[in-house]
């Protein structure tokens, strides 16, 4: 028969084992690295996850108060270092870690100095947009930053000279991974900036956090916003981000794609030019048919208003008039004529000599006065007679009485 010497409860263990936790000075202050799993953010503002590697998994809580330990987000598959205490839940009777801070681990460390710089340097305006240099749209030469060897620069020359074989391009071949890549790539962009070229190509190809580095460098990244050629970073892959892709000028997604943004197309080039000389030629023909058709107005209206049109205006005019002034004489005169006649044929009516042609005479005294009765003459009296064809003198011989 087994002896029970003591009987506890399940509470009494709980506390016993959360009681020797709390006495283990180590489980009080210890930190712990490992991968994030199970990340939950709680509306109470806690975080629950939890920490693993290949051997173990431990349940972790971080509570509201102690967020300030935490200078980024947490999230599912992060290395990081979770420093805090370990101890008992009593009414569950499992243990947990409580962090009072977290710190990325390993490249976690690198990002999170990323995050720093990037942070500072936005805040001293570097990022900003007023800043930024427009890439020239047609350029003369080309200046490359970067290794000599690799992938990258091959694409760059390549890309570049099937766009526009008459670019020029300048190669600086800079030290791009390491402890030397800094001070050389800042003298790159120092030599190619001196020796003038019209857009700069700073990058190089993909590789880790820790190979990309270089390239996000305070000093290069001062270099870079300092300089008066424009720049296009092109730096890793498309999902690579690195400092100088905020302060350069424009970025590009890979170096491939930065030949493309700093080297015009010379096909496109030609094909603007010949668009523009169609529109050119059609614009101009439109323009001399303007021209010749305001020419014919104006030729009509000087027509209209030259003096030998008006002159040639007044002489038909004057002839209408003077037809006119003809026809009314013609009628005029006929008019006369006719009256004339009248007044004629009425005046021989009242004619002497149609009288004496008639048979009549004409007497007239000495004094050429009218004899028309007996009374007028005496005997002895010479009296003058006048008939058609002349006159006579004549003496009374005898007067009735």
């Amino acid at each position: 028969m087994i002896e029970i010497r003591s009987i506890y409860t399940v509470g009494q263990l709980n506390a016993y084992v959360k009681n020797m936790f709390t006495q283990d000075y180590l489980l009080q202050s210890i930190f712990v690295k490992g991968e994030v799993s199970n990340c939950k953010y709680h509306a109470s503002g806690h975080i629950y996850f939890t920490l693993k590697d290949p051997k173990g998994v431990v349940n972790c809580v971080m509570f509201a108060g102690s967020r300030s330990g935490l200078s980024f987000r947490l999230a599912e598959g992060q290395q990081v270092i979770v420093g805090g205490a370990v101890d008992v839940y009593e009414r569950d009777g499992k243990y947990q870690l409580y962090a009072k801070q977290i710190m990325l681990d390993g490249n976690g460390l690198l990002y999170e100095k990323y995050e720093q710089l990037k942070r500072e340097l936005e805040e001293a305006g570097m990022f900003a947009a007023e800043y930024k240099q427009p890439i020239p749209r047609y350029i003369r030469t080309l200046g490359v930053v970067t290794a000599d060897t690799g992938a990258a620069v091959r694409d760059i020359i390549q890309i570049a000279r099937r766009r526009n074989p008459c670019v020029q391009i300048i190669l600086y071949p800079a030290i791009v991974q390491g402890e030397a890549a800094v001070p050389s790539i800042i003298s790159g962009i120092h030599a190619l900036e001196n020796a003038g070229v019209d857009v700069m190509i700073v990058g190089r190809g993909g590789g880790s956090i820790e190979d990309l580095w270089a390239f996000n460098d305070r000093e290069v990244a001062q270099a870079v916003f300092d300089c008066s050629v424009p720049i296009i970073s092109a730096v890793g892959h498309e999902t690579d981000t690195t400092i100088i892709d905020y302060v350069s000028d424009l970025r590009a997604p890979t170096p491939s794609a930065a030949a493309e943004l700093a080297v015009t197309d010379i096909r496109e080039i030609l094909g603007n030019v010949e668009r523009i000389t169609y529109e050119l030629e059609h614009r101009m023909y439109r323009k001399i048919q303007e021209c010749r058709s305001e020419s014919e107005h104006l030729k009509l209206r000087l027509r209209a208003y030259s003096p030998n049109g008006r002159l040639r205006e007044k002489r038909m005019t004057l002839s209408r008039a003077e037809d006119r002034l003809q026809d009314s004489m013609k009628r005029l005169v006929k008019d006369r004529r006719h009256r004339l006649a009248v007044y004629i044929e009425r005046m021989k009516g009242l004619s002497p000599l149609e009288k004496l042609n008639s048979g009549y005479s004409f007497v007239t005294d000495d004094e050429g006065r009218n004899i028309r009765s007996v009374n007028q003459v005496n005997t002895g009296q010479n009296i003058t007679v006048t008939v058609s064809d002349g006159s006579f003198t004549a003496e009374v011989k005898q007067c009735p009485d």
